[in-house]
């Protein structure tokens, strides 16, 4: 939302902290890459390095074809992901 101008400066840096907050508190902005996975056929515990409670995950790079998942028994947790591979498989992972 533009601004008008002419406001007094705590009212535009009140409506700009409104704004940009939940920009700056989105868990995906913090995203750790975890380099040169290896996924064997099976499921995989990897340590995903956050230190807190793993928001999500995805793939950057996968090297080999693979169908891979996260079992629904298996929550987030504040150490690791547990993945389900077809296949052995070696993948870069975005975790957030």
């Amino acid at each position: 939302m533009p601004l008008p101008l002419g406001l007094p400066l705590p009212t535009m840096q009140t409506r700009w902290k409104a704004e940009i907050d939940p920009v700056l508190s989105n868990p995906a902005n913090s995203i750790n890459i975890l380099k040169n996975v290896s996924l064997t056929t099976g499921s995989n515990t990897i340590n995903h390095l956050l230190g807190r409670v793993m928001q999500g995950w995805f793939i950057v790079d996968q090297q080999e074809a693979a169908s891979i998942y996260r079992p629904s028994t298996a929550p987030f947790n504040d150490l690791t992901l547990t993945l389900v591979s077809s296949a052995n498989v070696t993948v870069n992972l975005g975790v957030f």
